[in-house]
């Protein structure tokens, strides 16, 4: 019997022993094939334009030593449409993307295709950013996120002092802005510059346009698809109207952006004021040195209030990592680092507590005169609407441009109008 209970014993001390062995091997199997945190992950990022994602990611890979971050950085329109061939086919997305703002609706129709950041728990920063700007990347019913906020874009009036006082008008920031406070005072404004000094008061009509355009909270789409523009209270056509009214009345330029004959525009001072975001400075600042310490920057009269530019950070569902992209993209837009893309790369932050940090308001603009133009901006930002744009804002929007362009040349609006508006039905119809 002693022998008996000695070989079950026995054979139970080994049955253990085997189970251990066994279990030991399945927990390193298990680790080495991931979910460890020494899990070698490599991330791939999409991104696009002037920002400093490529050293932070380096910070971030140092201090992650298992993470590896491949930056792939491209012109935006190729950007996008390489973003959209890979999402639509199901195969070749990165695991983060920058989108751009005028761009997230056309993404919006391929929301299957992204993760959700609030099941991510993106809910525990919401309260960290502009509400506009987190608002504008969720979808209709608020229980889907799309992205994380990067830059914005709010808009100011930068005006050329030399032309102001040229034409009797006042140069401090706050007095222009005193001046300026509505769109009839600024038509008064510019009527003073032409019969003073013979030259515009905006460098183009698209300009003109996006006075009133990007302050709207909806232009050409609702959010069921439908299109508003010949709706009695569609204020697209306010904008149109205006913008023919200043070159009717001879306030508008020939300068389209981005040309050379603008820039050489920008820095003879050959036209009085540009409305344009915070991103225009590091432009002008490069292209037209001669006219340092020649400009400023205040308000916009509160009609004209508007954000132009900004970008998400989203992550398409095909990445394997998701928690782990989340947590570098968590961090890439912390306040902390977002105070460092505005201070290396001009990317205004859509934090409103790095407005309160004492770099931020320490900022010196040598170029604007040593005037902190950061403020004005930082104050800009507060009073833009949340706004919906629809999948094709740009293609529509462009249809619209092209119809001033011709108004410009001498065509008659409103044949120009109804020209653009069957444009844009032909288009949609496609």
């Amino acid at each position: 019997m002693k022998k008996f209970y000695m070989l079950i014993v026995l054979l139970l001390s080994s049955s253990m022993l085997l189970f251990g062995c066994s279990s030991d091997q399945e927990g390193s199997a298990s680790e080495d094939e991931g979910g460890g945190e020494n899990e070698k992950i490599e991330l791939d990022f999409w991104v696009f334009g002037a920002t400093n994602y490529e050293s932070l990611a380096e910070q971030y890979q140092e201090e992650n030593p298992n993470v590896t971050i491949n930056v792939r950085k491209s012109e935006l329109g190729d950007h996008h449409n390489s973003l959209f061939t890979a999402i639509s086919s199901g195969t070749g997305a990165p695991d983060l993307t920058m989108i751009e703002v005028d761009q997230l609706d056309r993404f919006r129709e391929a929301k299957s295709r992204f993760m959700n950041l609030y099941e991510l728990g993106a809910g525990d920063i919401q309260d960290k950013y502009l509400d506009w700007k987190w608002k504008m990347a969720e979808d209709g019913s608020g229980d889907f996120l799309f992205g994380l906020p990067t830059d914005i874009g709010p808009k100011a009036m930068y005006y050329h002092t030399e032309v102001f006082e040229n034409a009797g008008l006042p140069t401090d920031p706050n007095e222009v802005s005193d001046m300026i406070s509505d769109p009839e005072s600024f038509k008064d404004a510019a009527s003073k510059v032409l019969e003073a000094t013979g030259k515009p008061m905006v460098d183009s009509m698209e300009m003109a346009f996006r006075a009133n355009m990007d302050a709207l909270k909806q232009s050409y789409f609702n959010r069921e698809g439908e299109l508003l523009i010949e709706n009695e209270d569609n204020k697209v056509k306010d904008a149109y109207d205006f913008a023919v009214e200043l070159n009717e009345k001879g306030y508008v330029g020939s300068y389209e952006m981005w040309t050379p004959e603008w820039a050489t525009a920008l820095n003879k001072g050959e036209f009085a004021v540009e409305m344009a975001p915070a991103w225009l400075k590091g432009y002008m600042t490069e292209n037209a040195p001669e006219a340092k310490g020649k400009w400023r920057v205040t308000q916009l009269p509160n009609q004209f209030s508007g954000n132009w530019g900004g970008s998400y950070l989203s992550i398409p569902k095909e990445t394997k990592h998701g928690e782990e992209v989340y947590k570098f993209a968590k961090w890439l837009v912390s306040p902390e680092n977002q105070m460092k893309s505005f201070a290396e790369s001009g990317l205004f932050p859509s934090a409103p507590s790095v407005y309160e940090m004492e770099e931020f308001k320490q900022n010196s603009d040598e170029y604007f005169g040593g005037q902190n133009t950061a403020e004005v901006f930082a104050e800009a930002a507060q009073d833009i609407p949340a706004v919906y744009k629809g999948p094709k804002y740009v293609t529509v929007n462009n249809e619209v441009l092209t119809a001033l362009q011709n108004v410009a040349q001498g065509a008659d609006p409103e044949e120009e109008w109804d020209a653009a508006v069957k444009r844009i039905k032909d288009v949609l119809k496609r």
